[in-house]
């Protein structure tokens, strides 16, 4: 073991270890392991029921184990006597095809054997609301424009401040704090990395923020659209592709208008032809199509897409290119599972690599106000059922993340919309009530 953790434990005062996964639904499971255990959990996993989760398993299942990464570890800076690890789940001596992480870790295999590994960061927008969930934490928040607000940012700054010194402590290099577009809503920026280290540190990130936000009496969502007034949740993901060494960035070409290689918009024609399939994973709750279909927000705009397309700098696209060698993709949400975040934007870029899909041209309109003009550009799904549909029919993704994983999410998909389907909302009863 290139790393022994019950050594680290001994070396670093760890009492406790969070051994964890994602279900297919984005939750976060683990198991507290006290130290005196983590040599055998290292060498075993700890042990699940994957029925008890979202990963269509049945009761009658054999055991399910995680496999803690130790190349994930991360003690908690406000808590340090425990440690956080990623999994890999595994089921009668085989990796779990239909699991998150390893869906990650296959399409990161793909990629390396044809020398590319896929770098990215993401930007995590989430609101501070109240333990109760009904409004936003600072009433004093009410700005039309509230976006980059010093007043309401400093008004926040303990939790803020924490936050950033914890990805600080853990060497992640962030960069930047700020109060976004929405009352109550903020963002904060860190380096990006490989795609593993970004999803394993999404995962940690929300579940670092959650926590804090509640040592302070307050919630943190990350809820694709908590207020139908405010502009939603994003969680832009910023992608570029190196050469195995990690030094040569192969989307990059001076040559270039936009700064961008051959292969560079090959992976962008294999988002772009996969973009309305991929919703149901970027895009992966009722919720979801809330944000992306919304009316105008108080702000003056939504920020995020209704259509696939794409252009330079323009944050009216769905994927803006803000710099050479890179793009930001902007159609995922706060609700996006962070490994298929990554898996999905790799599979599709590798698709695209391997049919030398075109993007198409570029647009340089602003699509909130001319985009409807538009009459042959393909729109994003309007709900959770036809995202998943979509999903389910896709050739390109069944061939990249397998029948397994496809059909299993497919199906526990389906069986929340028609959860959804069934429920008797107000809007209903004060509309239809009297018919």
């Amino acid at each position: 073991m290139a790393v022994d953790l019950d050594k680290v434990a001994k070396s670093e005062g760890i009492k406790y270890f969070l051994i964890s996964f994602v279900d297919l639904f984005g939750v976060l499971r683990s198991k507290l392991v006290p130290a005196r255990a983590i040599g055998q959990m290292q060498r075993d996993g700890a042990g699940f029921a994957g029925f008890a989760a979202w990963l269509d398993m049945t009761p009658a299942d054999p055991d399910m184990f995680a496999i803690p990464d130790p190349d994930s570890l991360i003690q908690l800076p406000w808590k340090p006597e425990v440690a956080w690890l990623a999994g890999d789940l595994w089921m009668a001596g085989k990796p779990v095809e239909a699991s998150p992480r390893i869906a990650l870790k296959r399409q990161i295999e793909k990629a390396a054997a044809r020398d590319l590994y896929m770098k990215s960061g993401v930007e995590c927008e989430y609101f501070l609301i109240n333990s109760d969930g009904t409004g936003i934490a600072d009433e004093r928040d009410i700005q039309g424009k509230p976006c980059y607000d010093q007043a309401a940012l400093m008004r926040r700054y303990d939790i803020i401040s924490e936050i950033c010194d914890c990805m600080i402590e853990l060497g992640w290099n962030p960069y930047q704090n700020d109060h976004e577009d929405a009352n109550g809503q903020f963002e904060m920026n860190w380096d990006y990395t490989d795609a593993l280290v970004t999803a394993d540190r999404h995962v940690f990130f929300k579940y670092m923020v959650k926590a804090i936000a509640e040592n302070h009496g307050l919630r943190a969502t990350f809820m694709p659209k908590p207020f139908a007034a405010l502009t939603g949740n994003g969680c832009h993901a910023h992608v570029s592709v190196w050469d195995k060494s990690g030094s040569v960035n192969k989307f990059s070409d001076d040559s270039d208008e936009m700064g961008l290689s051959k292969l560079a918009y090959q992976f962008l024609g294999g988002v772009i032809h996969n973009a309305d399939s991929l919703a149901a994973i970027f895009n992966p709750t009722v919720n979801s199509y809330k944000r992306i279909d919304a009316t105008v927000t108080l702000s003056g705009a939504t920020w995020s897409p209704n259509a696939i397309s794409y252009s330079g700098n323009n944050r009216t696209h769905m994927v803006r290119i803000p710099d050479p060698g890179r793009f930001e993709l902007r159609l995922m949400d706060g609700a996006s599972n962070p490994y298929l975040l990554q898996a999905g934007v790799l599979a599709a870029g590798l698709d695209g690599n391997s049919n030398d899909r075109d993007p198409g041209q570029r647009l340089d309109i602003n699509m909130y106000t001319e985009g409807h003009k538009l009459r042959r550009i393909r729109r994003l799904p309007l709900n959770l059922l036809d995202a998943v549909r979509l999903f389910d029919k896709s050739k390109v993704l069944r061939e990249a993340f397998g029948d397994e994983l496809v059909s299993s999410y497919v199906k526990l998909k389906l069986e929340e919309w028609q959860n959804y389907a069934t429920t008797i909302s107000q809007w209903e009863r004060d509309n239809t009530l009297d018919t």
